[in-house]
């Protein structure tokens, strides 16, 4: 069933029920098995557009492609629309766009547009219909003038755009999009995320499943979020709701040239936890807190005999704050579970 939370609760339009996918890998004494998803559960009802934010290797891709009819579970239950991904695979890839990120997934010596028809052909369409389409897409991602260049000339922003023309060619229920701004440039990135959030859920009304670690992009896009750690979904919220529930009310945002010893401040009255993020030099630390003030004075008492302070900041929790708080892993991270 929908989550009733969801302001206009319907039929889902996606529905997975306990899903576990395994990799065996090496032989022998060696042979391990990667728990790639952990019996995880998620439904999405038509319309939604759904994020699902978890570090490198919590199993976003995979269950994403679970649900494109990649990879076959080793247990669990995929429905599109009421109908099991596995038993009923015409009808659910018909209504599936996939895309994904990282990957070369269009012939590069090939314009847009001859790329465009190859995979039209894939998917039944022909003649002046397809041409349609294709013009179309060409047109509504800014794509028309360059259309017959070949994609080994385009910029990896325009070559995304192709990859998400392609995944709408047959004009699908639902969209899976994989980290659909992995390695953009911040422009090309800002209209991705800017047309799949006004063009394609609110215009269009297509039900999205995005996948992504950016906390951000989720935030901004998202209607509702599920945390996935490990293979397994921890909670589901809407940005707003996850960000009420963290009971930290502040974060205290220290720069610093150097790396400070933070044994010092773990210890201090109020302070709940402590990250530190050392880059090019610089430490960025994050102090959870109920009230920055009361600690502040103790804070730059500590760390000013040490490193040279560059900046500080009071901030409210963002999603990367609740997702620590709930699994005690950064989205930054790489996580992968192993069993014997």
């Amino acid at each position: 069933m929908a989550d009733s939370t969801h302001p206009n609760p319907g039929p889902p339009a996606l529905l997975c029920d306990n899903v576990v996918k395994l990799f065996r890998r090496g032989r022998g004494l060696k042979k391990k098995v990667v728990r790639a998803l952990d019996g995880a559960s998620l439904t999405i009802p038509q319309g939604e557009l759904f994020g699902l934010l978890g570090p490198n290797g919590a199993g976003k891709t995979t269950l994403v492609r679970c649900i494109a009819t990649l990879l076959i579970p080793d247990s669990g239950t995929i429905r599109l629309f009421g109908h099991d991904v596995f038993t009923d695979s015409l009808f659910c890839r018909q209504r599936i766009g996939l895309l994904t990120s990282g990957e070369r997934t269009l012939y590069w010596k090939l314009s847009a547009r001859d790329n465009l028809r190859f995979f039209a052909a894939l998917y039944g369409l022909h003649g002046r219909d397809r041409d349609r389409r294709i013009d179309y897409l060409l047109e509504l991602l800014g794509l028309r003038e360059v259309a017959n260049e070949r994609l080994e000339r385009y910029s990896s922003g325009m070559k995304q755009k192709v990859s998400l023309a392609r995944a709408l060619l047959h004009d699908p229920d639902i969209l899976l999009l994989d980290e659909p701004t992995l390695g953009l440039d911040p422009q090309f990135g800002r209209f991705i995320r800017q047309f799949i959030k006004e063009e394609l859920n609110r215009k269009q009304g297509k039900t999205i499943l995005l996948t992504t670690h950016y906390m951000d992009e989720a935030d901004e896009l998202c209607d509702r979020i599920a945390f996935i750690n490990r293979g397994k979904i921890v909670a589901t919220r809407t940005p707003a709701e996850f960000k009420r529930e963290i009971p930290h009310k502040e974060i205290l945002e220290v720069r610093c040239l150097g790396q400070p010893d933070t044994t010092g401040l773990k210890h201090l009255d109020g302070i709940e936890q402590v990250q530190a993020d050392f880059r090019d030099g610089i430490t960025t630390l994050r102090l959870v807190m109920p009230k920055a003030e009361k600690v502040l004075s103790e804070v730059i008492e500590l760390l000013r005999p040490q490193v040279r302070l560059l900046g500080i900041d009071v901030k409210e929790p963002t999603l990367e704050d609740v997702f620590i708080y709930m699994t005690g892993t950064s989205l930054g991270a790489d996580t992968k579970e192993e069993i014997q």
